[in-house]
């Protein structure tokens, strides 16, 4: 099996507001940036074979201290990106319910499975996130692998490796904190849990 941590970014310039972020090329805040050190301290001695990330700016910027820390080089694969969602990018909820009631409402009941207009289904982010595992997998069979990705995509993909209905990640995984370390074994589109939503300080090195 390969063992992932998966890495939601750090801390950006949308979070205060609870904007949603999407595929938009969002920057780190200062605090983001911090976030991304701390997870540096704990993959300078995780014994890493390799690190990727989303092709995002905010995932990437997350996984560079921890390549310096440990020598390797960042991997960037797109279909770690994040659930696009379309008009909902740059907003919060409440900003879009007066044009966009109906979808919105649909949109909190069934996340998996309802979009946003212009948006992408939760449903085809596992998908997604599935084929990227996958290839790490291949590349790294036994190995130890950082995953820098993003908070929405990655519960989704969590509800359907454990076998839980993705339409209620946020019910049952409501908060994934910026750069916190969730552990699982991964092979052939299976998973063992280990850890999830550990900060990055508080990891230590026990997976």
């Amino acid at each position: 099996m390969t063992t992932l941590f998966l890495a939601r970014h750090g801390e950006t310039v949308w979070h205060a507001d609870h904007r949603y972020a999407g595929i938009a090329d969002v920057e780190l805040n200062e605090n983001g940036l911090r976030e991304a050190e701390a997870l540096a301290l704990w993959a300078k001695d995780a014994r890493l074979d390799a690190i990727y990330s989303s092709t995002l700016s905010r995932a990437v910027l997350t996984a560079e201290p921890s390549a310096r820390a440990t020598g390797k080089t960042v991997e960037t694969d797109p279909d770690l990106m994040e659930v696009a969602f379309g008009v909902g990018e740059g907003k919060t909820l409440d900003e879009l319910r007066p044009e966009y009631a109906a979808e919105v409402d649909a949109f909190v009941a069934t996340p998996a499975e309802s979009v946003l207009p212009g948006g992408e289904k939760g449903l085809n982010g596992i998908v997604r996130y599935l084929r990227a595992f996958d290839r790490i997998e291949a590349a790294y069979p036994t190995g130890r692998v950082l995953i820098t990705c993003h908070g929405t995509a990655l519960r989704l993909t969590l509800c359907a490796l454990l076998g839980i209905d993705p339409n209620r990640y946020r019910d049952l995984m409501p908060v994934v904190q910026n750069c916190a370390v969730t552990a699982l074994d991964y092979t052939a589109g299976a998973a063992r849990l280990y850890a999830f939503n550990v900060p990055a300080d508080a990891a230590a090195h026990r997976y």
